[in-house]
């Protein structure tokens, strides 16, 4: 099996005998296979966390008003500021 975040997969690529048209279209598809997975790794992440700071006792067939109500904050949270730093950093970007 490849691994796709190989730094030696774009070098098998050029040495292969695929044409210019097959080696973009399989470069697009790495990126966005790339991007899927930081994706799930951020849901990760947000999972986890947001679980292991609302979630404070046992987990039930149904969450607590409380619980309920502060898993929709920490996503909140989390994506106003995903948010924030992408702009400023696309900002800063703009301005150099």
């Amino acid at each position: 099996m490849i691994n796709c975040n190989s730094p030696a997969l774009p070098q098998l690529m050029a040495d292969s005998a695929f044409d210019a048209a097959t080696r973009r279209e399989l470069d697009a598809f790495l990126t966005r296979e790339q991007a899927n997975a930081k994706l799930h790794t951020t849901i990760h992440n947000l999972t986890t966390m947001c679980w292991d700071k609302c979630i404070t006792s046992t987990p039930s067939n149904k969450f607590s008003s409380a619980e309920a109500s502060c898993l929709t904050n920490c996503v909140d949270r989390f994506l106003d500021t995903s948010l924030f730093l992408i702009k400023s950093l696309q900002n800063r970007r703009e301005s150099e």
